[in-house]
């Protein structure tokens, strides 16, 4: 009796499992699930949790065993998505950045976006100039900590809290003289809502960056944003994409291709190699699913993928969920009273420490010199609760280094490197030298740029728009940079002609196989009822006298010819 109640209560644990997911304030929300469970009833899990109604902008991310992150498919079983045996820890993050985040309905939402926009700050994904690093980090600290009192905070209390990777004493001044003058009275939602419109502004809002190469091993970050598909190369945006613009996103292997038509009809293909096969599908299902949330006017619009030729299709994907404007339209009719928000306030946080009260780290040396670089391990724990897509192991960047300018007493300002901007290490600064003379500068606009507009003063971007092997000889006008872009039509019609032979081949190859089959059975001694009525039409007695008979004699003549052949020799 006892082993049979031992038995049964075994069952029922495997069965189910624990389930934590770690929230955007840091907090955790465990459940117990069932193991047939999908995706989507975690999910609904989570947002009841933190009665969460405009649920669709975020997702559950986890990590596999390869430190390959992934999206958690609503649609699929938890435990057919997962290679490693529960319990499983996952996390929250925001999948799909509202295009408008101030235009959101409820402030639950706002305040959700507000914090992922925030861990994006700290670990170097939105990158920005200075004077808007200070903007931004004085809005958290009057959300956080209210309007600024004397009594309370001391000189060089803006030190106390990191925002970013690293930031130098002369920008924790600026925070701080922001905060204490500008600021005053305004509430922590207007403070997390003007920190959202000032963050919408960026080039990189709304960056998930993906590691990757070009054709000549430069290295890269390809992202996707609510408004197109981005490129970003030493601090650079070198290539922006609108998603009407964007018509095949492909991938083969570790190599990603993006099929566009930009001005004029003018065609593109970018090329890009992911460091594993595993991120470069990844890479392709986040641009799939967020060209179909942002460009579609209707979910029924959306359709399935395929990641390969016409007839030979590799893998096949498709979006499931509501598309961006039927998003919006379905929270215009949320009619409830606004659900009570539990701040973290001055808790303190394991991934995006700038609600701590630990020692600043000051990314401007005493001397120049050399940025100390960070360990594998200490790689690894910054990455931990990050919300990346790019696999751990193939996102560190040891030729990165910082340079400073200005007195000793560090009152310059950091300026990157040209191959720094690498968010997935976390230990660079976000912030973006002001001066004009920086040629490392980031420009930004109010509106995208185009491609030819950074084609023209950045020389990486040739690169991208070059087929690999083809080399510049000297210098060439903006319409001889971009030709070898016109061979898109070319190519297009050369990889059709080629699927349709390979399609022709392989249905002879079939027939040809069931004919020798169907001559093989009868021609054999089994004795069916098919067979037997086969063989008595006149057609196959005819088949048979006449060329099978004879095809097999002059077969079998040739076979003694040539074994006698062997044996004389």
């Amino acid at each position: 009796m006892l082993s049979r109640l031992m038995s049964g209560s075994d069952r029922s644990l495997d069965r189910e499992f624990n389930c934590t997911v770690r929230l955007l304030d840091d907090s955790e929300y465990t459940c117990t699930v069932q193991r047939d469970a999908k995706g989507q009833w975690l999910f609904e899990q989570v947002c009841q949790h933190l009665n969460l109604l405009e649920k669709d902008y975020f997702g559950i991310r986890f990590v596999d065993p390869d430190k390959q992150r992934h999206w958690l498919e609503f649609s699929k079983a938890i435990t057919k998505q997962m290679r490693s045996q529960p319990p499983y820890t996952m996390c929250l993050r925001v999948k799909f950045y509202p295009p408008d985040p101030a235009a959101l309905k409820e402030e639950i939402t706002r305040y959700l976006v507000f914090l992922q926009i925030k861990r994006d700050l700290y670990h170097g994904r939105l990158l920005c100039k200075s004077s808007d690093a200070a903007t931004l980090a004085a809005f958290i600290l009057q959300a956080e900590i209210g309007d600024y009192d004397p009594g309370k905070h001391p000189e060089g209390y803006s030190s106390k809290f990191q925002f970013f990777p690293k930031h130098s004493e002369r920008l924790e001044r600026r925070i701080a003289e922001i905060h204490k003058s500008e600021l005053t009275g305004q509430s922590p939602e207007t403070a997390e809502l003007n920190f959202l419109k000032k963050a919408q502004t960026l080039e990189t809002y709304g960056v998930d960056p993906h590691p990757c190469k070009d054709v000549s091993g430069n290295a890269a970050f390809l992202a996707f944003t609510p408004f197109g598909f981005v490129v970003l190369q030493g601090n650079r945006r070198i290539h922006f994409l609108k998603w009407n613009e964007v018509t095949k996103l492909k991938f083969e292997g570790k190599t990603f291709h993006i099929y566009a038509t930009h001005q004029e009809d003018q065609k593109i293909i970018l090329t890009y190699f992911a460091p594993t096969p595993e991120a470069c599908k990844h890479l392709w299902k986040c641009g799939v699913e967020n060209q179909a949330f942002y460009q579609f006017e209707k979910s029924s619009q959306v359709r399935t993928v395929s990641s390969s030729n016409l007839f030979f299709k590799g893998s096949r994907f498709r979006y499931s969920g509501k598309v961006a404007k039927e998003v919006m339209e379905q929270s215009a009719k949320i009619r409830r009273e606004p659900p009570e928000i539990h701040r973290a306030g001055m808790v303190p946080s394991r991934s995006c420490p700038s609600i701590t009260h630990g020692p600043r780290q000051s990314s401007v040396p005493r001397t120049r010199r050399r940025a100390v670089h960070i360990s594998i391990m200490e790689g690894l724990e910054s990455l931990r609760d990050s919300g990346h897509s790019t696999p751990v192991r193939s996102v560190s960047n040891g030729n990165s280094f910082l340079r400073s300018h200005g007195a000793e007493g560090g009152h310059g300002t950091a300026e990157f490197s040209e191959d720094s901007y690498s968010p997935s290490d976390s230990v660079l600064p976000t912030p973006v030298s002001s001066d004009p003379s920086d040629p490392a500068q980031v420009r930004h606009t109010n509106g995208p740029r185009t491609v030819q507009e950074e084609g023209g003063t950045d020389p990486c971007t040739q690169n991208q728009a070059r087929p690999q092997g083809v080399k510049p000889k000297g210098k060439r006008s903006q319409l001889e940079k971009t030709r070898p872009t016109q061979r898109v039509p070319e190519e297009g019609v050369n990889q059709f002609i080629c699927s349709l032979a390979r399609l022709f081949l392989v249905t002879l190859a079939l027939l040809f196989a069931l004919l020798l089959l169907l001559i093989v059975l009868t021609e054999s001694e089994l004795d069916l009822a098919f067979l037997r009525d086969i063989r008595r039409t006149p057609e196959f007695q005819q088949f048979h006298y006449e060329y099978f008979c004879p095809l097999r004699r002059w077969l079998a003549c040739k076979l003694r010819w040539m074994g006698g052949h062997l044996i004389n020799k």
